[in-house]
């Protein structure tokens, strides 16, 4: 979907910044231990279900991390064609938006 794809995106450019190698199956791992401990009613649907949904976000991390060059030329040129009042509306938007400082999506 468009919004996995969005979120995908942001996680690539996020992972990025980190230094280091991060494997992504170890993310898997961690992830389906910490729903196990926190949903009391899992089962082996679930565990199928968040499976296949991180190997989907995992194979569409490693492809956009293949273009993270174009990526961060793409976000430069938007931000860099951004006249002044535009980017003052885009910074008080985003200060103005408590949820937006605390999604997965904040600088």
């Amino acid at each position: 979907s468009y919004r996995l794809q969005e979120e995908c995106d942001v996680l690539s450019l996020r992972r990025a910044k980190c230094q280091g190698n991060i494997v992504l199956s170890e993310h898997k791992a961690v992830m389906l231990a910490s729903l196990r401990s926190v949903v009391k009613e899992w089962g082996s649907q679930d565990e199928i279900a968040w499976s296949w949904l991180w190997e989907n976000v995992q194979r569409m991390i490693l492809v956009l991390m293949g273009n993270l060059a174009a990526q961060q030329k793409a976000l430069a040129s938007f931000f860099g064609g951004l006249d002044e009042a535009a980017l003052g509306i885009l910074q008080r938007d985003f200060y103005a938006n408590p949820e937006a400082r605390t999604s997965s999506k904040s600088p």
